[in-house]
């Protein structure tokens, strides 16, 4: 069984395993599914909008597509809700890479 195939198991069980969508979206985006990958990103942040790797990842996805005004519009929103919840770390490599978007 696939990775993608798996996750999709698992979410099937447990919907709300911000985790394993996570792992599901990163692997969409490996496949070059760009706005299948982006919809994972969209429902863990829906569920529970602090999940900051989402907004992290799904900006690098947008910029990895070229898609830097929406890259830079989730940039600034994960790193607000990384100050707010104290995660420094997330926050200081999502400002670099708001950097890197121009």
């Amino acid at each position: 069984m696939d990775r993608i195939a798996m996750l999709k198991e698992i979410l099937e069980g447990s919907p709300d395993d911000a985790f394993a969508r996570y792992g599901l979206a990163l692997e969409i985006a490996k496949t070059g599914d760009v706005d299948g990958a982006l919809r994972e990103f969209q429902t863990i942040l829906d569920k529970k909008p602090e999940y900051v790797p989402a907004y992290q990842m799904g900006a690098q996805t947008l910029i990895e597509a070229g898609r830097l005004d929406e890259a830079r519009a989730m940039l600034e929103t994960g790193i607000a809700v990384a100050v707010r919840v104290g995660n420094q770390h997330a926050r200081n490599e999502m400002e670099g890479m708001l950097v890197d978007c121009g």
